[in-house]
């Protein structure tokens, strides 16, 4: 599944590496719902969190974030900024999109990802 077929769709993206904090200072310290995606726009993780800046930085240090998959490597983070109260509902919704057009979460979030 594209991310630009998400509701809401996520606004604001960068590329996903190091520099990306430095130069598109951009990434906020404010919560909300955020996807990896692979060049093309390919869903390949979803989450959320408290503070965006925060977890970006955390998912770089990440091996299984940073690495190929079978559908391709995550190249952009894209964000929503949203209240905390309502991460879950969010997050739940982007992920049920995607479960409902792929038949599973994405491969990043998947505890057995499809073969």
């Amino acid at each position: 599944m594209n991310v630009a077929n998400l509701h809401p769709p996520p606004q604001e993206k960068v590329p996903f590496q190091l520099s990306a904090l430095s130069a598109y200072p951009q990434v906020p310290e404010d919560s909300g719902c955020y996807v990896l995606t692979s060049f093309e726009g390919r869903i390949l993780y979803i989450g959320q969190s408290k503070n965006l800046r925060r977890r970006f930085e955390k998912h770089l240090d990440n091996p299984v974030k940073t690495q190929a998959t079978l559908q391709g490597r995550a190249v952009w983070f894209h964000w929503l900024l949203h209240d905390e109260l309502h991460l879950n509902a969010l997050e739940r919704g982007w992920g049920n999109e995607h479960a409902a057009v792929e038949g599973h979460l994405p491969i990043l979030n998947d505890i057995s990802p499809p073969v």
